[in-house]
């Protein structure tokens, strides 16, 4: 693969790679998922957020104890492999890991259900290393109502005491899988800058769980971030979904003032791939792709890498 053909450094907002590997028992250095240290290497300065993936369908104590063995399986991970990969909880990390040449792995969580409706656990997480917190998945949980909720709503009471202490504790706000009504309630009563870690436009694909063009302004105007994801139903209503659907997502997005906003949340292990994206592996390909179609190499290393570091190392 030629320089013209590959990243220039790579930051993805969203993998479910460490979930899978505590799930399925795959090492994380090599194995048949998504993504794998090994190949990501090739994209080094490369930081990857891991997220900490929560069913709708677990809830309270049982919630808790689900994070915690995801949670061990990520320190173990970053033990046995810290020749690869260093855990990153502030910007000195993220420096430390790019000039060692390593993957600069952020721990993430998609679920509010991981507070488990106590605000003290917000401390607890902050202090164990998570760095951003998806705040529902498709359903309802203690902090409001996700995008599949029929008829939603926005921040329960106990949501509204969750946002300010989120941010009082450094962790990053993101409303992807956010309700309308909920992305409201979070855009009203946050004060820092808040993100979409993994979602589309709304505009290009009608799905409930990308934004609408208003949505992304306003996380542009707050100076956050927005990754696109790559699972098809996201990207098209088509059967099939390709390299051109994901063009025309970043199209949009550019076309509302987004070059500064936008972002990669490949959503990898968390989602069926369009068949032209195999994995990680597949990165060079989507920059070769945006290439062809004329992007100059500083708006796509603001897209693959900057417009995130320059975030995460601002926090």
């Amino acid at each position: 693969m030629s320089c013209d053909t590959k990243p220039i450094g790579l930051f993805d907002l969203h993998c479910d790679t460490i979930t899978e590997c505590s799930l399925q028992n795959q090492p994380l250095r090599e194995n048949s998922l998504h993504l794998s240290l090994g190949r990501g290497r090739a994209y080094l300065p490369w930081m990857q957020c891991f997220a900490v993936w929560l069913p709708d369908e677990i809830r309270g104590a049982e919630a808790v104890g689900y994070f915690d063995r995801v949670l061990r399986r990520f320190q173990q991970e970053c033990q046995c492999n810290d020749d690869w990969m260093l855990p990153c909880r502030c910007a000195q990390d993220l420096q430390m890991a790019r000039q060692q040449g390593k993957c600069g792995a952020v721990l993430t969580v998609e679920g509010g259900a991981v507070l488990a409706g106590e605000i003290s656990r917000v401390k607890l997480l902050a202090e164990q290393g998570v760095r951003m917190l998806t705040l529902t998945w498709n359903g309802s949980c203690e902090i409001g109502d996700g995008a599949m909720v029929e008829h939603p709503k926005g921040l329960t009471a106990f949501g509204k005491l969750a946002v300010p202490e989120l941010e009082r504790y450094g962790m990053v706000i993101d409303v992807s899988h956010a309700s309308d009504p909920l992305f409201d309630d979070v855009a009203a009563l946050a004060a820092r800058p808040f993100v979409a870690s993994h979602s589309n436009s709304r505009a290009v694909c009608q799905h409930p769980r990308n934004l609408t063009d208003q949505q992304f302004v306003t996380i542009r105007d707050r100076g956050g971030l927005v990754g696109l994801n790559f699972y098809p139903p996201f990207l098209t209503a088509s059967p099939q979904a390709s390299l051109d659907d994901l063009l025309r997502h970043t199209e949009h997005f550019l076309a509302l003032g987004g070059q500064d906003t936008l972002a990669l949340g490949s959503d990898f292990d968390g989602a069926q791939m369009p068949q032209s994206i195999a994995g990680i592996q597949s990165m060079g390909q989507i920059w070769e792709h945006f290439v062809k179609f004329g992007y100059p190499h500083p708006l796509l290393e603001k897209i693959f890498f900057k417009n995130a570091w320059k975030f995460f190392v601002s926090l």
